[in-house]
């Protein structure tokens, strides 16, 4: 084989889509354990230490903090009754939690979780098939794809309202409407929040968003989204919360009010694919904030060749070091915004219905129209007032 065709690329792209697949369903298979443990400690209790897997022909049981509630909840959506409403439209309750689960996915495929791989120097043995070819470790790296995070977060909403509609029940379309407002809500803050950083970085592909954190600011800061834009990362990681429909912001689904929302009339595992997909976009929301804010991959004072310190120092670093490294740094981070949004949601009550529409449109969209505009000033007088 030579390193000619289209066959190379396409074996990367599959890796790379592999690698998001398997990193994503990680998260929300965990993420239903952490949430478990994490609550329970703030709450001084044991949490999950039900679940158990007893070594045959002894007494012996393995607990392991509780792992095995996570595959105990899987088992239970696969084998339990899909129950189905005697009233309700089969196309559009079919479908809804596909539309809910499917983009939570799509959004990865735009966010880069690595710097560039040249397969051919990492591997030496497929050198020759490979050649020089270099892949930015992202599944699509798109000049608009920004643009494309927010095309496809907003379809899931079209799912949670389609649940709400099609199950033919009040709470449910009740919840769908919650939903669909509070997308409307809160994506207009998300927007004008992702602005600022536009304007400083001049443009919406995530990669050379990245790329330009990589550097400094006055040689001592790293030159990161959250350094420029403190006030809009906190806006936004609000914004993607409710986003998200978790509590503070889970009107949508207020069990004490609507039973279960748009997804009441749903068992099994399509109730499972809401849940799970609730949990995988806590790992997207982290993953879209550390791109835009936290420098994405890479470490202060790093780029692809390697570390370049403040005080002149200069670290090279070989591939096989800072593939690796990159990978790490970028799940690390993910994990930590994970647990900080498990963190609020259970350290903050519900608001009110009336309060969650009072907070996005009185306060969170005139600061964020406030953020942008001393964005634009700064940018003017930076730019010589040209």
């Amino acid at each position: 084989m030579s390193g000619t065709g289209m066959l190379p690329d396409l074996v990367v792209t599959l890796v790379f889509i592999g690698y998001a697949m398997v990193m994503l369903l990680s998260f929300g298979g965990l993420l239903t354990w952490v949430e478990r443990k994490q609550s329970a400690v703030m709450a001084d209790r044991v949490g999950a230490n039900r679940a158990y897997i007893r070594i045959p022909f002894t007494n012996v049981k393995l607990v392991w903090l509780g792992l095995f509630h996570g595959m105990a909840d899987g088992l239970k959506m696969l084998l339990k009754e899909n129950f189905k409403p005697r009233t309700h439209d089969a196309v559009g309750y079919f479908l809804a939690p596909f539309l809910v689960f499917t983009p939570v996915l799509l959004v990865f495929a735009v966010i880069p979780f690595g710097g560039t791989v040249v397969p051919g120097q990492l591997i030496p043995a497929l050198s020759s098939w490979f050649g020089d070819r270099a892949y930015p470790m992202q599944i699509a790296n798109l000049d608009a794809g920004l643009l494309v995070v927010f095309a496809f977060s907003s379809l899931g909403i079209i799912g949670a309202m389609l649940a709400g509609w099609a199950s033919d029940n009040k709470f449910s379309l009740l919840g769908g409407l919650r939903a669909g407002s509070q997308m409307i809500s809160y994506e207009l803050v998300m927007g004008l929040t992702v602005l600022g950083l536009i304007l400083v970085y001049g443009t919406v592909n995530l990669g050379d968003i990245v790329r330009q954190q990589s550097g400094t600011i006055g040689g001592v800061l790293p030159a990161w989204g959250i350094v420029y834009q403190p006030f809009a990362a906190f806006l936004f990681l609000t914004a993607a919360i409710a986003e998200n429909k978790r509590i503070p912001f889970d009107l949508p689904e207020a069990e004490s009010e609507l039973i279960a929302g748009y997804f009441t009339e749903y068992s099994a595992m399509k109730l499972g694919l809401f849940m799970f997909s609730e949990f995988i976009q806590i790992a997207v929301v982290g993953a879209l904030f550390a791109t835009l804010f936290l420098g994405g991959y890479n470490l202060p004072f790093m780029t692809d060749a390697g570390f370049s310190l403040p005080w002149g120092t200069e670290i090279a670093l070989s591939q096989a070091v800072r593939v690796p490294l990159q990978l790490v740094t970028f799940l690390g981070k993910v994990a930590l915004l994970c647990v900080i949004q498990i963190q609020i949601r259970w350290t903050l009550p519900r608001f009110r219905y009336d309060q969650m529409l009072g907070l996005s449109w009185k306060m969170l969209l005139p600061l964020s129209l406030a953020n942008l505009a001393v964005t634009v000033v700064w940018m003017w007088l930076a730019g010589g007032g040209q």
